[in-house]
């Protein structure tokens, strides 16, 4: 029975083909994509316009989840730059009082003396000397410290600040589509009134302009939920058995000199502004 339905079937499929390659020629095919074209269009008229204009709302009340994502997101960068903030100026106080430290023993070792009093102990010069070189290297181990902390802290900024202007755009977006649907129904219900009866057609490209406005969004909220990784950097030093004190305390000499006429620039600069 499949089988006789398939062959009339093909023979009234060629035989339509033959009718209308005789009756149109060569521009049978143009007829037939005209008429497909026509049967589309009537499908799309023959949708309600109140159902496209819901169709629209939803298409925006997509981006909402994202939107209180992105919230979220930002919230929790905030809390961890405040975070971030708090321990960098703890370790630049901890910095500061180190410097001072360092530089009250290197002053002990000008003076030639048996034992020196440092706190509550007498060393010997050559224990003042471990201890000074010692105290030297950590010192420069917290200055990269809080130098890595600072970029840090610079780069979570930027990018809460990128994240914040894009998340903002996206919300301005999102409310002049909803403006824009709304316009479209305030129009609709003015001709339904005005001419009853009438056929009303919605422009599809401002739907499809909300859709790619959609995606436009989703893609730029995806920043905001990026994270940059922490930069760590850590350095051993290691230890010389033979202790070069005349270098040492050179050394020490030239660096707390240079930290001191950075802090003068400083409070001069800014003094002037």
């Amino acid at each position: 029975m499949s089988l006789k339905v398939l062959k009339y079937g093909g023979v009234s499929l060629f035989s339509l083909i033959l009718v209308g390659s005789l009756i149109f020629g060569t521009d049978l095919f143009s007829y037939v994509s005209t008429s497909a074209g026509n049967v589309r269009e009537s499908v799309r008229d023959s949708v309600p316009i109140e159902f496209e204009l819901q169709r629209a709302r939803d298409i925006i009340d997509e981006i909402l989840p994202e939107i209180h994502a992105s919230v979220r997101v930002i919230a929790q960068d905030e809390i961890e730059i405040a975070a971030l903030e708090k321990d960098l100026d703890e370790s630049q106080d901890q910095l500061t009082k180190d410097r001072r430290a360092l530089a009250i023993l290197r002053d002990k070792m000008n003076v030639e003396t048996v034992s020196y009093q440092v706190g509550t102990r007498n060393v010997s010069r050559a224990q003042l000397a471990e201890s000074v070189s010692h105290r030297f290297d950590r010192l420069k181990d917290a200055e990269l410290v809080v130098a890595s902390k600072e970029r840090l802290l610079d780069t979570r900024r930027a990018s809460l600040n990128a994240a914040v202007q894009l998340l903002d755009k996206a919300r301005n977006r999102k409310m002049q589509l909803e403006q824009k649907v709304e316009a479209l129904v305030a129009q609709h219900r003015l001709v339904q009134a005005s001419s009853v009866g009438s056929r009303v057609h919605v422009n599809d490209t401002k739907l499809a302009k909300a859709d790619q406005l959609l995606t436009d969004i989703q893609k730029r909220l995806m920043v905001a939920e990026r994270v940059l990784e922490h930069e760590q950097t850590e350095i051993i030093l290691g230890e010389s058995e033979i202790l070069d004190e005349a270098g040492m305390l050179a050394d020490i000499d030239a660096h707390l000199g240079e930290a001191s006429s950075k802090s003068v620039a400083q409070k001069v600069t800014v003094s002037a502004e």
